[in-house]
């Protein structure tokens, strides 16, 4: 067992090292915060027909429970999801294929380890949230128990659930990330969307919040005395918590079916596991398809006796971005399987058959998470493939390489997005074509800057998952590329920011660069 929990305990270490856990960590420490509001502020997170509940233990404890739960179900896959990847990539899959330790064995080590990094920002949540009780606390007493309570029943069971998920994506996607990235897009999207209809149906749930949202909603029906559906709103809505109306929630106690379902949910990952276990592929490098053509040269065709070198052309010295702009727009349209860009051109169509609004609030921005795998390693596949050092002692790398990096990427963008900006142009409508010209440039910039920050591609990953999805929900703080109304000065701003952004990378990059 000793092999089992080394690599358990070898693979936490080195993903929690990276600079892509510890601003997720931060990212979820500041969300945290604002999962419960303050006394004084204008917004509620989990808000009922207008009434929100007293600053109680079991208030704090099950709304920081359901959205802890809901936010890392929506970012944990983008964080974990890389495990076996990063085996293949530091060479130690084949080590670990050479000893005696089964594919099962494995699969469950990277599972646990998973699990325990997702359970690790769950613990700083749940920290968070007792400090918060702490400081918002309204004269009620600290009652530990519901606290752990709504944790242990609803959040760490769907944490180990989506390490399940994870290392299955990866066994039978794990050459395709960009496959990964949409399949479980629209995984959670389905997910999230189950509404049961009866009690018995709670235990499918797989996030095991709805039973609570469930009970909520009851309490507020019998407070205000009607047969109408209570309006359920979770997430940040701008509000002001002093107008809200109160009710007290102490807490709710589950039926015995609802906790044994959480305990088979967790036995079914473990069963899932082992079902998968004998389609791993065990590390067997043998199988890609991009050596077979090397090996069917011959060595007369790669002598160099039958090269000329009085016939090469001579070469020349060319100081211009362009060749460099479009080089990178090369190797970003070859990314990726060829039959992506069937889905990339169907969507380019929806652009143009569906009503204006559903193009641009919901088809746009689904269409550009698409590309979210061509995005990530937009500044740091250098690094990726060891050529960091070789690349930037080129001429002007700041001024060449990254701007022509930046600039292929919006143009693939704008592309994308030019069928609906000749709709609006038809229209006259020049405002919503700036915004999404300037969308298309914002998104890019974050890309470029969190990719030279965190030099690999998790946190773009997560960002761009949580942004879009917000995006499709029509929360209009996210609002990148002017889908929602908003104020005149609007277009200035998005033109500001991604100009900030480009200053932001070129700043920091200089400074990496000065500093090796």
């Amino acid at each position: 067992m000793a092999p089992f929990f080394n690599i358990i305990k070898l693979d936490y270490l080195q993903r929690t090292r990276s600079y892509a856990f510890l601003i997720t960590l931060c990212a979820s420490l500041v969300i945290a915060y604002s999962f419960v509001p303050e006394p004084n502020s204008n917004y509620s997170t989990i808000r009922i027909s207008g009434y929100v509940g007293y600053y109680n233990a079991a208030w704090f404890g099950y709304v920081t429970a359901i959205m802890t739960s809901f936010f890392l179900s929506l970012i944990g896959f983008y964080l974990i999801n890389s495990g076996l990847k990063k085996d293949i990539e530091t060479k130690v899959g084949q080590i670990i294929a050479s000893t005696s330790i089964s594919n099962f064995k494995y699969l469950l080590a990277k599972t646990l380890s998973n699990f325990l990094i997702l359970s690790t920002i769950v613990g700083v949540v749940f920290i968070m949230s007792i400090i918060l009780f702490v400081l918002y606390n309204e004269g009620y007493s600290f009652e530990l128990y519901q606290f752990i309570k709504p944790y242990l029943l609803i959040t760490i069971p769907t944490m180990f659930l989506i390490s399940v998920i994870a290392v299955v994506f990866e066994v039978f996607l794990g050459r395709f990330s960009v496959l990964q990235n949409i399949g479980y897009f629209f995984l959670f999207s389905a997910l999230i969307t189950f509404t049961p209809i009866n009690e018995s149906e709670f235990n499918y749930d797989l996030f095991g919040s709805k039973i609570v949202i469930h009970q909520l909603e009851e309490m507020v029906r019998e407070l205000t005395i009607t047969d109408e559906n209570s309006n359920l709103s979770i997430g940040y809505i701008l509000s002001d918590i002093d107008s809200s109306k109160k009710f007290l929630f102490n807490g709710m106690d589950f039926s015995m079916s609802f906790i044994i379902s959480r305990f088979i949910w967790v036995v079914l990952g473990f069963i899932i596991i082992a079902i998968i276990s004998p389609f791993f592929h065990r590390f067997n490098m043998r199988k890609l398809k991009s050596t077979k053509k090397l090996n069917n040269f011959t060595e007369n065709e790669i002598s160099s006796k039958n090269i000329n070198l009085l016939k090469l052309p001579k070469a020349q010295i060319n100081y211009s971005i362009l060749p460099l702009i479009k080089t990178e727009l090369i190797l970003l349209f070859r990314k990726g399987k060829k039959w992506l860009w069937l889905i990339n051109l169907l969507g380019m169509l929806l652009l143009v058959v569906l009503p204006l609004k559903v193009s641009h609030q919901i088809v746009l921005p689904v269409l550009w998470f698409l590309q979210v795998s061509r995005l990530s390693d937009l500044t740091s596949k250098e690094i990726t493939n060891n050529l960091s050092h070789f690349v930037f002692t080129s001429y002007k790398p700041l001024g060449r390489l990254l701007l022509s990096q930046v600039s292929a990427a919006v143009i693939l963008m704008l592309l994308l997005a030019f069928p609906l900006i000749i709709r609006l142009g038809l229209l006259i409508n020049f405002e919503g074509m700036l915004a999404i010209i300037f969308g298309g440039v914002i998104v890019v910039m974050v890309a470029a800057l969190l990719g030279i920050i965190s030099k690999g591609k998790k946190l773009f990953e997560v960002l761009f998952f949580m942004i879009t999805y917000a995006n499709i929900n029509l929360v209009l703080f996210v609002d990148y590329f002017g889908a929602l109304k908003h104020h005149k000065l609007y277009v200035i701003q998005l033109a500001v920011l991604g100009f900030l952004l480009l200053c932001a990378s070129l700043l920091i990059k200089k400074n990496q660069l000065e500093n090796d």
